[in-house]
């Protein structure tokens, strides 16, 4: 890998852009860091320039940034809210745009960073989701390429390197089964908050774990491969697998299947999309050794145990305005359970009476879907009251 490549981190303070500095501070000779944004963590924001000096940093609001403009006022750029995220994003000196930012308030920033010609190395899965048919069509009229994150994503994106598209018969994404993989419906309806963030093999933020427990995570990736991948959703599946050694596999129209293995470690899939299309060593990541392991397990998926992995398929399928209102009804649904306001189950109830009160829209632009979500959100709020 010739010469700097210089990084942009929305969402530097979260799992994975955490993980993106480790890699970045792994391969000093190789990376620096242009952009970040950390949202309201001020001390994120000040160990971040103390280590990495960036020339810009963006936070969410304006009381985090008087903080740090009283600090680091002159030295470097500092903004805040949407439109600052949007200049972490466009900002000249990165390369590559890492969206590591959870929800769909990474839309708009990944957009313009794609109307600036960035690299995308994607990580936010909500963009895709809520508006995938956007995106791909901004990426494809300005030839930017949209590198998966997401260590199923990645791994499949492996699997594919140098294989023809009309040779796939379909993706296998693979799935640990979240916190709860060992309980039945019945004892889901007294799980805690604290038993929720409780992951078995990954380690990851809050909103994406409580994603994982419920599969709406899975969802939301089978919704992204169709749009990364192009193929429709009755070629994607998606299996149980414990171990989250396997990330995932492709199987070809002669029955071969790839298939890419590792630890589950997102440094990898990161590095990988910084790298691409080489490798680095990455001495932080721990090498699997097979013989150690010894048995890998396989299960299929019950759609009636994991409903919200079915709403997905059904939103997806559907397809326009619908995946807007999967993914805003659970991001409200989700924060209602972490606030300890709703019961786990609740999550899935609130998302399927949000889907059924829909109306369709069939291709929904940027201000209809900012629509759409908005009065999604207010309406599973409403149902706390």
């Amino acid at each position: 890998m010739k010469g700097l490549k210089y990084i942009s981190i929305l969402g530097a303070s979260g799992s994975i852009g955490t993980q993106t500095l480790d890699v970045i501070r792994a391969h000093p000779d190789k990376f620096r860091l242009a952009a970040a944004s950390v949202g309201k963590n001020v001390e994120a924001a000040r160990r971040l320039i103390s280590e990495f000096s960036p020339r810009l940093v963006a936070v969410a609001d304006r009381g985090a940034y008087e903080t740090l403009y009283s600090e680091y006022g002159g030295r470097l750029a500092i903004v805040y809210g949407e439109e600052g995220l949007v200049e972490a994003a466009v900002c000249s000196e990165a390369d590559i745009v890492v969206t590591a930012v959870v929800g769909s308030i990474g839309l708009v920033p990944t957009l313009k960073a794609i109307e600036a010609g960035k690299t995308i190395a994607l990580a936010n899965k909500e963009t895709l989701v809520v508006a995938g048919h956007l995106v791909t069509a901004a990426a494809e009229k300005h030839n930017v390429p949209l590198l998966p994150v997401d260590s199923e994503h990645s791994a499949i994106f492996q699997c594919l390197q140098g294989e023809k598209h009309e040779h796939v018969e379909k993706l296998i994404l693979t799935a640990s089964g979240g916190s709860f993989r060992d309980k039945t419906r019945e004892e889901l309806a007294h799980v805690t908050v604290e038993e929720a963030l409780c992951h078995p093999n990954w380690s990851m933020g809050a909103k994406i774990t409580i994603d994982s427990a419920t599969m709406m995570n899975k969802g939301f990736e089978v919704i992204e491969a169709h749009w990364l991948f192009r193929l429709p959703y009755e070629r994607i599946e998606v299996v149980l697998h414990r171990e989250s050694v396997i990330h995932s596999l492709v199987e070809f129209r002669d029955t071969s299947v790839l298939a890419q293995l590792g630890t589950p470690d997102m440094r990898v899939p990161i590095q990988y999309a910084l790298t691409y299309p080489e490798r680095l060593p990455l001495s932080v990541a721990k090498p699997l050794n097979l013989a150690t392991l010894g048995t890998l397990h396989f299960a299929p998926v019950d759609f009636d145990r994991y409903r919200c992995l079915r709403f997905a398929y059904e939103a997806g399928k559907r397809g326009g305005s619908l995946p807007v209102v999967l993914n805003a009804a659970n991001e409200e649904a989700v924060a209602a359970f972490l606030a300890g306001r709703i019961p786990f189950l609740a999550i899935e109830e609130w998302i399927e009476r949000a889907l059924e009160r829909h109306r369709l829209v069939s291709d929904p632009q940027l201000e209809e879907i900012r629509e759409i979500d908005a009065d999604t959100r207010a309406y599973v709020r409403s149902l706390l009251s």
